[in-house]
């Protein structure tokens, strides 16, 4: 299958245009030994062939010990998990927003733009030096995924074209 992966950044606070809040949409710390962690990002990277979403358990361990640093945050609405996002700390004080998603069942209700929001909102949080969000989508993500980064306040970077194993 054919890819287009997209990688976006944002290099000043000021690029950020926030959506509008959603009342009861959260974002909140999530321990990275919570079972949650590989529960979400499966059940998100699922209908897009995420790799992760067909990871073993064996893998999920390997993974967690090569990414020691990585910091999880759950999206709650209305108390229920509805997606994640993981960023990745950068030497040069940039922030890889790693994962972002919502669970299948939350899509199409109108929460991705707040969703993004809140967590670029953490991204520039935390370390007080950040100078660099940015992240990678790709033409297998969510048809809104681009739009939404764009919408944001992330500029386009980079583009690769290949094939999707």
């Amino acid at each position: 299958m054919k890819e287009t992966v997209t990688y976006l950044e944002m290099r000043a606070r000021e690029r950020f245009t926030p959506a509008d809040p959603v009342p009861g949409l959260a974002l909140e710390p999530l321990d990275r030994n919570s079972p949650l962690v590989v529960e979400l990002q499966v059940r998100i990277g699922t209908p897009h062939g995420w790799r992760c979403a067909s990871r073993t358990a064996q893998e999920w361990t390997a993974w967690f010990a090569e990414h020691p640093d990585r910091v999880f945050w759950l999206l709650s609405f209305d108390g229920e998990p509805a997606g994640l996002v993981a960023y990745d700390l950068h030497p040069d004080d940039e922030v890889e927003i790693e994962t972002f998603g919502l669970v299948p069942e939350f899509i199409g209700r109108r929460l991705g733009g707040y969703a993004l929001t809140l967590g670029i909102r953490r991204a520039w949080d935390l370390t007080p030096t950040v100078k660099r969000v940015w992240l990678h989508t790709s033409s297998v993500d969510h048809p809104h995924a681009l739009p939404n980064y764009h919408r944001r306040g992330f500029r386009t970077f980079r583009t690769e074209q290949g094939e999707r194993a």
